[in-house]
């Protein structure tokens, strides 16, 4: 089964209307394949306007986080019902800097996906390992026991998407070579059809998330288990276009 190809586009804390204007133009103006799935997450103040820009079918726009309560009084957060009111269909949970940044445990991640696929959402859940880990040599159990968070909750992975970010190359110019990657990406999915089925895991796509760029993009091309990217400070650049036709 051909799984659809998915890029991310992860603003985090950059830009403006002008600059989210630009971006999404660009994207609206550029040659994209049909087999390909676009989702641009700008800051939340901008995912109205973004929404409101995108003119491609599939190109779509989603938040950087979200909470696991509807409403109420939770000054700061972003609800789920709020970034669907504003036309977004995506939210990436479980980000390397809301886990280290904000330190968000593994049990808020899986409550949170839940949450927002409960409520109709696409969940982009993001695991991944720090360099210390990775010099450990405990990949694997890192993102396991990411993973078993999330299981232990959510039952329908149907509309989730997972995002493999080494997070020792995230922003540090350093990125798992193409052969790494789908190493890692053979073995999250072999864990994945282990715990939730071969069905499951042969259809729940697996992003690459350290530093994909517009130059290192096309050498994951024939990596069966890497379906696509969640792509950081490249999606502000023009860039982005060629990570997005990467696979054609």
């Amino acid at each position: 089964m051909a799984r659809t190809f998915f890029v991310g586009g992860n603003f985090k804390l950059n830009g403006n209307k002008q600059s989210i204007k630009e971006i999404v133009e660009r994207i609206n103006k550029a040659s994209i394949p049909q087999n390909v799935e676009v989702v641009l997450c700008p800051p939340a103040p901008y995912l109205d306007y973004a929404a409101g820009l995108v003119s491609k079918p599939q190109v779509s726009v989603g938040a950087q986080n979200a909470y696991y309560k509807a409403a109420g009084a939770f000054t700061g957060e972003n609800s789920v019902e709020q970034i669907k009111d504003v036309g977004a269909k995506w939210v990436i949970i479980g980000h390397s800097e809301r886990r280290t940044l904000f330190k968000e445990t593994d049990e808020e991640v899986a409550e949170k996906t839940k949450f927002a696929l409960d409520q109709g959402l696409g969940v982009i859940l993001c695991i991944g390992e720090t360099l210390e880990e990775k010099k450990a040599g405990v990949t694997l159990k890192v993102v396991e026991t990411q993973l078993n968070a999330v299981i232990a909750q959510v039952k329908d992975w149907s509309n989730v998407v997972v995002a493999y970010e080494p997070v020792w190359a995230i922003g540090t110019g350093l990125a798992a070579t193409p052969e790494d990657a789908q190493d890692i990406h053979a073995s999250i999915r072999k864990y994945l059809s282990e715990k939730l089925g071969a069905d499951v895991a042969e259809k729940t796509r697996i992003l690459y998330g350290g530093s994909a760029n517009g130059s290192n993009a096309v050498t994951f091309k024939d990596k069966k288990d890497v379906d696509g990217f969640l792509v950081g400070g490249a999606s502000l650049k023009p860039e982005f276009v060629d990570i997005i036709n990467s696979r054609n």
